[in-house]
């Protein structure tokens, strides 16, 4: 799991291209910022992963400055997502789609072969979380894209056997 200096380094960094990145026509932005020492690269911006970020950081106890700095981060991100908020929109369905379809070929490459991408499942079930937080963002997510999100978690749950998370 990210620290929690990595997560909110991310979103710092996200937010400080927020702008930028929901105005132009890319889903995954170039972060140029470092790291952590320790910590692996940062991840492309994009609104899953600072949707993502942010609630990792939000289900764990910050010391006083590190949930005041949390605080002022979503503020940020609020202002952005409420002022620019058909890019946002627009960004979040476009995300939507594409992480679903990422999804999708995760599901069934581990169906058709699970040895071989067992090992990957911890990576890739953050797709499916950040499609359950685009999808929030999202007004216009097709019927099509509804239905197979909701055939991929019942295949999910034919596959895996499920569990408390600790």
């Amino acid at each position: 799991m990210a620290s929690i200096e990595y997560d909110l380094g991310y979103v710092s960094e996200g937010l400080a291209s927020l702008e930028s990145y929901l105005l132009s026509d890319d889903i995954y932005w170039n972060l140029r910022a470092a790291s952590p020492p320790g910590e692996p690269a940062y991840p492309l911006l994009s609104l899953g992963g600072l949707l993502l970020a942010k609630a990792r950081l939000g289900a764990r106890r910050l010391p006083t400055e590190q949930s005041g700095r949390l605080s002022q981060l979503e503020t940020g991100i609020e202002r952005n997502r409420t002022h620019w908020r058909t890019a946002w929109t627009k960004k979040a369905e476009r995300e939507f789609t594409a992480r679903l379809r990422l999804w999708r070929d995760f599901i069934e490459e581990y169906r058709q072969s699970p040895e071989a991408n067992i090992d990957r499942y911890a990576y890739e079930v953050s797709r499916r979380v950040m499609l359950h937080f685009l999808q929030a963002e999202a007004t216009q997510i097709s019927e099509q894209e509804q239905e197979m999100l909701a055939g991929l978690d019942k295949i999910l749950l034919a596959v895996f056997i499920p569990c408390v998370f600790t």
